[in-house]
């Protein structure tokens, strides 16, 4: 099986876990240890929510403040729009920031957030058999 980990340096693991679990992510305790959180969005994709001495102990370089530059960004997908607002309301409450304004196309909206540590996620409905007749 193919399968994705993303490893995402957080300042404090337990509100991550909170923020992640708000946002429908699962805790995965086999790949979970004191200084690394797993958060499972599908048997697939695995958010690593790791401590920054952690994250820079396997990487070697400084880690940039991600709420001042943005090095990388993600993207998931939802299976409607409800589904999609529900996330971003869920994250909001959670203290995530919603940061620019929901973009809106025939075949498709994206809403874009971030984590407490300044991760950026969209989180998109793509309706597919408007998306194949564009």
């Amino acid at each position: 099986m193919k399968q994705i980990f993303i490893n995402l340096p957080v300042k404090d693991l337990l509100t991550s876990v909170h923020f992640y679990t708000q946002l429908g992510f699962v805790p995965n305790p086999v790949f979970s240890f004191e200084d690394q959180k797993c958060m499972a969005w599908s048997d697939q994709i695995l958010v690593m929510l790791q401590t920054y001495e952690m994250f820079e102990s396997g990487n070697g370089k400084p880690i940039p403040d991600s709420k001042e530059h943005t090095n990388c960004s993600f993207t998931l997908p939802v299976e409607s729009i409800e589904k999609m607002n529900l996330m971003v309301e869920a994250a909001l409450q959670a203290g995530g920031l919603e940061i620019m304004p929901k973009i809106e196309e025939d075949f498709m909206q994206v809403r874009t957030i971030t984590d407490l540590d300044g991760h950026v996620w969209g989180i998109i409905y793509l309706d597919m058999a408007k998306f194949k007749n564009r």
